[in-house]
């Protein structure tokens, strides 16, 4: 991959820029690209810097090797901290995945490995999610005495439902790609070697579109699943109209009429 690296310097993370796609690479491999603390401030960064710069328009994250896409927390950080220090990791780890939710721009999980803990809580929050063949899905918190603290009780029942979720995070177990597919938990399976070209297709054809309307597309559905169906509809009507009233639109419907390929300038 031939690309610009970004100026910021990331210890965990490899960090780059191709056009308007941003790649985030969690980059622990012989720890299978594990979450520990100064993972997740890397992260954090990292995705501060796709939302705050206007050239970049989506992102994929993916894991370093071929073994995980990030294959949990750092359990041996885990197994030396207190409850108050858990509760305020647990707090911070749902705040950067909260910005890569909410970021305001598409971002692609390509799944290359072991998705489990953290690593399954992490691909959750990105907007979709492709898996290799090869790739293994779980909540596996309860058999170390704790529980999913990276979002996994609200945003599995969310994606999966509610039995099927308390199925996963109950018995810890872990299901392969094809099961993750069949419940959709993941949007596509691919083998290993069409993983990343294929998030690229998907995530070029989605930027084709209008950055506003696809920036109001994401709030409308992320919010509207935390309100009521009439709040959410009530949203959706307020969006409707903002887009209504930018040059992206007149743009968009003078090309469709004058059958022209539409060229959106995010105004």
């Amino acid at each position: 991959m031939s690309s610009s690296v970004a100026e910021l310097t990331l210890e965990n993370l490899l960090y780059e820029k191709k056009g308007p796609i941003a790649y985030v690479t969690l980059n622990r491999p012989k720890v299978l690209n594990a979450l520990n603390q100064a993972t997740w401030e890397n992260l954090h960064a990292a995705f501060e810097d796709v939302r705050d710069d206007p050239a970049i328009r989506g992102a994929i994250l993916t894991g370093a090797g071929d073994k995980a896409f990030i294959a949990g927390a750092d359990i041996s950080e885990i197994a030396q901290i207190t409850a108050v220090k858990a509760e305020k990791s647990s707090r911070y780890g749902q705040s950067v995945l909260d910005l890569v939710e909410n970021l305001g721009k598409p971002v692609i999980a390509a799944i290359n490995g072991f998705a489990l803990g953290g690593g399954c809580e992490t691909a959750m929050a990105c907007t979709i999610r492709v898996a290799a063949e090869s790739a293994k899905f779980g909540q596996p918190e309860v058999t170390l005495g704790i529980l999913p603290g990276g979002g996994g009780t609200q945003r599995l029942p969310r994606l999966v439902g509610k039995g099927r979720a308390l199925q996963l995070i109950l018995s810890g177990e872990m299901i392969s790609a094809q099961e993750a597919y069949r419940i959709g938990l993941v949007n596509e399976v691919v083998p290993a070697a069409d993983l990343i070209p294929r998030c690229e297709a998907i995530l070029k054809r989605i930027l084709a579109n209008a950055p506003i309307a696809l920036k109001y597309s994401l709030e409308a559905v992320n919010k509207g699943l935390e309100a009521s169906q009439s709040e959410g509809l009530a949203l959706e009507a307020s969006f409707f109209g903002l887009c209504a009233g930018t040059e992206d639109k007149n743009e968009g419907t003078q090309a469709f009429l004058k059958k022209r390929a539409p060229q959106f300038q995010g105004r």
